[in-house]
């Protein structure tokens, strides 16, 4: 029987394709590792290339055996799924754009299609090019699902480093034994609101603190929501145990407030950090004494 005749379990493009996959797996493999895709991202040796080429390519053979050539969210992509977001968010971190990375994988067809075009060196034509359309409409698929994941890998480190840099830019400062503070500049919204609080009362576990002082000289603006999050970090506060205190109320955000109506009777203020500061000594007990003038304790 000649090669072509058995080349497809069930004699469609899809299947002859599936059938190819596997049985030319080693030598696919092997030409794989040494492209930019795969040589680039396993870096320990190059028969861990290889054998995350293996598995690429299973998933391959299996999504042409179910005939979704076209389906990102076929089943055979979910076993390589985390892998190949590894190798596009690894392409990512590397400094190379979506096209970029779609060039590397669009790399892998060619030493694909190449081997199947000689398995079917003797095939009538139509069949021949019946099935390399069905490897490139699968290798096109292949690259959509390393962009999808590279992307959303993408989003999730980005989402990640706004974290960081939202809790970077909330430092809680010790001032004193039992007292801490919080000095926000810049706007405030919901997602930094959250690590406002979280942040505050893990200080006020941590630092065993009585006074906590969120210090607004730097926030710009006050409206309805920035004085909702104030107040449930006011109220988060107590319920662990400590005194919050809001200092820096400028008189543009006092009239503001009260234009708005915004009811804060409840919540302590001081005009400034050093005025919050004072009060917190105060209440802890302690007391706050200017340094006599130099000479005048010999006197």
């Amino acid at each position: 029987m000649p090669e072509h005749e058995a080349a497809g379990t069930d004699g469609s493009p899809t299947g002859q394709v599936a059938e190819f996959l596997r049985r030319r797996r080693e030598q696919i493999a092997q030409r794989w590792a040494d492209e930019s895709m795969f040589r680039a991202v396993f870096t320990v040796s190059r028969d861990e290339a290889v054998e995350a080429a293996r598995h690429v390519l299973d998933a391959l053979a299996d999504v042409a055996d179910a005939d979704r050539l076209h389906d990102t969210d076929a089943a055979g992509f979910t076993v390589v799924r985390e892998q190949l977001s590894r190798m596009g968010a690894s392409r990512s971190r590397a400094g190379f754009t979506t096209a970029q990375v779609s060039t590397e994988v669009d790399a892998l067809r060619p030493p694909a299609v190449n081997l199947l075009l000689s398995d079917l060196a003797d095939a009538p034509a139509e069949q021949a090019r019946e099935c390399v359309m069905a490897l490139t409409v699968l290798m096109g698929t292949l690259r959509l699902v390393v962009l999808d994941t590279s992307l959303s890998e993408g989003h999730a480190l980005i989402e990640r480093q706004q974290l960081q840099l939202l809790e970077v830019a909330t430092p809680v400062i010790k001032l004193w034994d039992g007292i801490v503070a919080v000095p926000l500049i810049g706007t405030l919204d919901s997602a930094r609101s959250q690590v406002v609080m979280e942040t505050l009362l893990e200080a006020i576990v941590e630092q065993h603190a009585r006074f906590a002082i969120l210090d607004i000289t730097g926030v710009p603006t006050v409206d309805s929501l920035v004085a909702q999050h104030l107040m449930k970090t006011v109220a988060a506060a107590r319920l662990m145990g400590a005194e919050c205190v809001v200092s820096g109320i400028r008189p543009a955000i006092a009239q503001t407030i009260v234009h708005l109506g915004l009811d804060l009777g409840t919540v302590i203020t001081r005009a400034s950090l050093a005025d919050a500061l004072r009060y917190a000594l105060h209440e802890l007990g302690a007391g706050i004494v200017n340094a006599p003038a130099d000479g005048a304790g010999s006197r």
